[in-house]
């Protein structure tokens, strides 16, 4: 595991491979709200040249798993894996940053429930999603 920068909190984790290859980053994780950025880039480009629905995908389904997961210590991660997921295409961004937010909604002590959504740094919506998600232990 590498040091944490300054700016980057002892709570955030590292970029699991998918995340690193595509290029999202996690900006903020609380207990009420996590926030990935994703630069609007050639190689996430579909036939048209916008982002590719999938990129939608993976955005909300990491950012709704990761709201569900907050601890606040590095010591005691807290996984997930997603039972299910639904994305809602809405619009297409018009600014050149994707912005995932997402909230847990509700749950137990097995299961979560989150809701997310992309927008990019015009405010325009682009994506909404909802997920139901399984704790798991870590390894």
């Amino acid at each position: 595991m590498t040091e944490q920068s300054p700016e980057r909190p002892a709570h955030f984790e590292s970029a699991y491979p998918l995340q690193a290859h595509i290029g999202f980053e996690m900006v903020e994780w609380t207990a009420e709200r996590v926030v990935f950025h994703q630069e609007v880039a050639e190689h996430i480009g579909n036939r048209y040249g916008i982002p590719h629905g999938g990129i939608y995908a993976v955005l909300l389904d990491t950012a709704m798993g990761y709201a569900g997961c907050y601890t606040g210590d590095p010591a005691q991660k807290r996984m997930a894996m997603t039972l299910s997921l639904t994305v809602n295409f809405i619009s297409r961004p018009r600014g050149a940053l994707l912005i995932a937010s997402a909230s847990k909604r509700g749950g137990g002590r097995r299961t979560f429930f989150a809701d997310g959504e992309v927008h990019d740094e015009t405010g325009e919506l682009i994506a909404t999603g909802s997920g139901s998600f399984r704790y798991r232990q870590s390894n």
